[in-house]
């Protein structure tokens, strides 16, 4: 039975999409291609590089990538928000304690703690924002170049 339960579990677990997310990787960009049903450009920066993806529906999300292979920052722009839960990834929970504790106001929502900065924005078919991770940005390359 535990044999089974495993073999189960290996099987789920390998089948589940692979993201680039913040954070993470970057060796899983194909798979945010795949479900954004999007093309995929590769920039190389001075000190990073950026994996743009353009979606069906014209979202454009855009992996910031440092040199040891990690996405530090992303950000998004399009008629639809996408899925933040999968473009946080483990981020995502303490995006949302930050954003549960924010105190309700009109405008875009800024989220800035120790670890993770969130700026988001827009209306109805035209959402923007970015999230990256401080500890993470390359030497010498500053937070504005995620956008």
């Amino acid at each position: 039975m535990k044999t089974v339960l495993a073999a189960l579990l290996v099987l789920v677990l390998g089948s589940a999409p692979a993201w680039a997310v913040l954070g993470e990787y970057e060796s899983s960009v194909s798979s945010d291609q795949k479900y954004l049903r999007g093309e995929v450009r590769a920039m190389a920066l001075q000190g990073y590089s950026v994996q743009q993806i353009t979606g069906a529906d014209r979202t454009v999300v855009k992996e910031y990538v440092s040199p040891a292979g990690l996405v530090f920052g992303i950000s998004w722009q399009g008629p639809t928000m996408p899925d933040l839960q999968q473009l946080l990834g483990s981020s995502f929970s303490e995006f949302q304690q930050a954003a549960q504790s924010r105190v309700r106001r009109r405008g875009p929502l800024v989220l800035r703690t120790d670890r993770l900065v969130v700026e988001s924005g827009g209306h109805l078919r035209s959402f923007h924002g970015r999230a990256y991770l401080p500890s993470l940005l390359p030497k010498n390359i500053p937070a504005e170049v995620v956008r």
